[in-house]
């Protein structure tokens, strides 16, 4: 739950985002449940105090937030993040997290210091692989040169900006760079950590679907030097 690695973002001014909170927070606050919000909290593993909004609500609430708001800029993306992730309640980050894969082709190279942050900040699977796959990803695809950030966020001691860094191709499809997923997995091979050999085989795994080949010729040379939960998720569809 630090920002290990990276200094903290500061949240930049934003009209746009004055209006998203200031509804937001009216919108959520008065769907609160709180005996829904402790059963989720505990299956979160205590990550975080929840309001107690299902997924299904949740969504629709936020719909009614962004009605009619403009569109945002980058600074705005940033404002909204950034003051969610200050705010106590996981429903705030995954309203969060979806304003910016809605608005992710607002967002330049330039946002990657501010999602590091939010991947480092309250840090659980249910932001970080979001962020992963869908706000890095996209950033570093649209721009080639983040790519060197990506090969330094695999050497991180924080696991969930090593995990990110694992998972960001994940949607790549016929677009991925095989050589450096498995150079990544490759790197972290021996990491103790539940989430970074997960995120092994899930990448894989994912990988196999569009070159089953390549994923059974990589753990057939280097299958030994990964632990038995990466490499079944890496086979779970294709077989050895």
């Amino acid at each position: 739950m630090s920002t290990t690695g990276a200094e903290a973002a500061d949240v930049p001014h934003s009209e746009v985002a004055d209006t998203v909170m200031e509804r937001l927070t009216s919108t959520y606050a008065a769907a609160a449940d709180p005996e829904r919000a402790a059963a989720m909290r505990a299956y979160m593993k205590d990550v975080a105090p929840f309001l107690g909004i299902p997924s299904p609500e949740r969504r629709a609430l936020s719909r009614s937030v962004v009605q009619g708001t403009p569109r945002p800029g980058e600074r705005d993306c940033a404002a909204v993040a950034l003051r969610c992730w200050r705010l106590p309640e996981r429903e705030y980050q995954y309203f969060a997290v979806d304003y910016l894969r809605r608005h992710g082709t607002r967002l330049s190279s330039g946002f990657l210091p501010v999602a590091r942050q939010l991947v480092s900040t309250v840090s659980w699977w249910d932001t970080v692989d979001a962020l992963a796959a869908h706000v890095v990803g996209g950033l570093v695809e649209a721009d080639a040169s983040l790519a060197e950030d990506m090969d330094a966020w695999i050497e991180d001691d924080d696991l969930w900006v090593v995990r990110t860094a694992l998972l960001h191709q994940l949607r790549y499809r016929e677009r991925t760079d095989a050589g450096r997923l498995f150079a990544y997995c490759l790197r972290q091979s021996g990491h103790p950590g539940f989430f970074v050999r997960k995120a092994i085989g899930w990448c894989l795994r994912e990988y196999a679907k569009t070159d089953p080949g390549a994923v059974r010729d990589f753990l057939a040379r280097e299958g030994g030097r990964f632990a038995p939960l990466s490499v079944r998720e890496a086979l779970k569809n294709i077989g050895a």
